[in-house]
């Protein structure tokens, strides 16, 4: 089935002999395909030299609302559409309806229009970085992908089947070696509804019996085996972050940060003078200058450590992205990217590839939602 990736305009063209009028019946929506096909939009275009062009891709992107709250999760659209020709002035019928699903995704200026991103698997790198012990949280399109496997060694030690469905939270699956959401044996341990008790003893114990272990992970997809090769980092000085974000497929994907960070705070106020006269005298304890206002803002400094130049696409995505967030101490929180420009590295030019970032906290410091 066809896919609107909804960030990139989408077109429907229609051409005919003597065609002077199109009229567009066209449905948004979630659920059941076809059985909940409701929230109907009527549109209708005049014919200019015998052709008439729709762009729905706008309509589309205002119903796929992403979030993320740890659980990974994505909610498609189903998109159907038909439509009735004018010839000459008179009316004809409307045509059987042309079904697509609704991604948040987009394409490149050279991807041309109507951009697919056809491919079952929904990240563009065959090579997966992630810390050690956390899951590897593969995005996969369910109507493309029949089967994930998990290798070590060349052994077989997981094999998961994809089924497809026509409901539209069904159509991006997102296969892991763990807990959906839980990236550390504490996270498994409170998912479950435990309760976690930190020790030394315990700590040795997490170190030496870690989710099951894999290098390479192959993807059945009607296109053929994709081919994925884990590289798992240890990191023992430094506080490791994890990035979730939208790639450019509409699914969720995550990068890690393995090396040093920085957190720094900046605030803004609003003062005003005030009267501190009373019979004549003033306090001087009292503030003349009296802060009405004041919140904080908190900003975060990243480092990857190195990564190999075919993440370079990753980390553009992640710049293009207009949804992140940051996992702090088991908490999801939102997070908006620094700086409107990027740099790519390559072997050839910096030997080691290594990324600082600068996030900002998608909130005040201070409470003041109300």
């Amino acid at each position: 089935m066809a896919k609107i990736n909804a960030r990139s305009p989408y077109y429907v063209n229609i051409s005919a002999s003597n065609l002077t009028q199109v009229d567009m019946e066209l449905y948004v929506y979630t659920g059941t395909q076809t059985t909940d096909r409701t929230n109907l939009f009527q549109l209708t275009s005049f014919a200019i030299t015998e052709n008439v062009t729709f762009e729905i891709g706008e309509i589309v992107r205002d119903y796929l609302l992403q979030t993320f709250d740890g659980d990974y999760e994505t909610l498609n659209v189903w998109v159907d559409y038909r439509t009735k020709n004018y010839i000459s002035g008179v009316a004809g019928s409307f045509s059987s309806y042309t079904q697509l699903t609704g991604f948040d995704g987009y394409g490149y200026y050279e991807d041309e229009a109507n951009p697919q991103n056809d491919s079952g698997l929904l990240q563009s790198n065959n090579i997966i970085v992630k810390l050690d012990d956390a899951p590897a949280v593969i995005p996969v399109d369910t109507s493309k992908t029949s089967q994930v496997t998990y290798e070590k060694d060349g052994e077989l030690v997981y094999t998961f089947a994809v089924t497809g469905g026509v409901y539209s939270d069904k159509q991006i699956k997102y296969v892991t070696n763990g807990v959906n959401g839980a990236d550390t044996f504490e996270d498994r341990v409170i998912q479950d509804g435990g309760t976690f008790e930190d020790s030394a003893c315990l700590q040795e114990f997490a170190d030496d019996f870690t989710l099951f272990d894999f290098d390479t992970i192959y993807i059945d997809t009607d296109d053929g085996v994709i081919k994925l090769t884990v590289d798992n980092i240890q990191e023992c000085k430094y506080q490791p972050f994890k990035i979730t974000f939208v790639n450019k497929f509409g699914a969720l994907q995550d990068i890690w940060f393995f090396k040093r960070s920085n957190e720094t705070l900046s605030t803004k106020d609003e003062k005003f003078k005030r009267n501190i006269i009373v019979n004549g005298a003033y306090d001087t304890s009292r503030h003349q200058e009296k802060i009405l206002t004041k919140n904080g803002k908190e900003k975060l400094t990243l480092n990857t450590g190195f990564y190999p130049e075919e993440y370079n696409e990753v980390f553009k995505q992640m710049q293009l992205s207009e949804a992140c967030w940051i996992e702090i101490e088991s908490k999801t929180l939102p997070v908006n990217l620094s700086g409107g420009s990027f740099s790519y590295k390559t072997v050839l030019n910096d030997k080691l590839i290594n990324y600082t970032i600068d996030i900002d906290f998608a909130f005040d410091t201070i409470n003041n939602i109300r």
